[in-house]
């Protein structure tokens, strides 16, 4: 073997470790993490994955009432996720949402109408972990301090309105005006969802 092929060998295999310890990286990065008691771990880059959505003010109750206090909720998930379900209309394991919740403020500076976003309030955390949770998925909460969250139980609403309203597994991607129109293409919406668009459908038509 002459020294030039060994030298294109020894960079290959160079390539191929770096490459490899880049995946692992990322996976790292993106997927979720535990504490040794089985708290998960605030992903601290989340503002570096692809953002999603924002909503403002939003309530899955009729009856809430916000008064005075006005909200932000900015919606981030693992860019590896994000290219997985543009790929299949489906979220991949090990794949984390973030929403950062923000107060939403009118005065400020130049500001005359409408409502900018301030302070951190908290988040909640979403993730698909299908070797650990019973499932695939669960919610955690964090507050502002980020510290380790346990995970929320199962008994709480979020979960049953998520497995009934969901428009994509348990999350709720119908209000991701990005990636609706393709899970409607891969045709990997949910069937409660397909009801509720039905429901709201004939609600919204003109009486006869």
């Amino acid at each position: 073997m002459t020294t030039a092929v060994k030298t294109l060998l020894v960079l290959a295999v160079a390539g191929f470790s770096l490459w490899s310890l880049r995946a692992q990286t990322v996976a790292t990065t993106y997927g979720p993490q535990y504490t040794a008691t089985g708290e998960l771990q605030f992903p601290q880059d989340y503002r570096d994955w692809t953002y999603l959505t924002t909503g403002f003010d939003m309530s899955y109750s009729p009856d809430a009432q916000m008064g005075d206090h006005h909200m932000f909720d900015n919606v981030f998930v693992g860019t590896e996720s994000y290219r997985a379900f543009v790929r299949t209309g489906t979220w991949p394991d090990k794949t984390v949402f973030v929403l950062e919740q923000r107060t939403a403020q009118s005065k400020g500076s130049i500001n005359k109408q409408g409502s900018f976003q301030t302070s951190v309030m908290g988040f909640d955390v979403h993730v698909r972990d299908d070797a650990r949770f019973k499932g695939g998925w669960a919610f955690f909460n964090f507050s502002d301090e980020r510290k380790p969250s346990a995970m929320i139980p199962t008994t709480v609403a979020c979960y049953s309105c998520h497995s009934a309203h969901a428009a994509v597994g348990t999350t709720f991607v119908q209000f991701y005006p990005t990636l609706l129109p393709i899970a409607r293409e891969k045709g990997t919406l949910s069937q409660g969802y397909l009801d509720d668009e039905k429901a709201g459908a004939a609600a919204d038509a003109p009486a006869r």
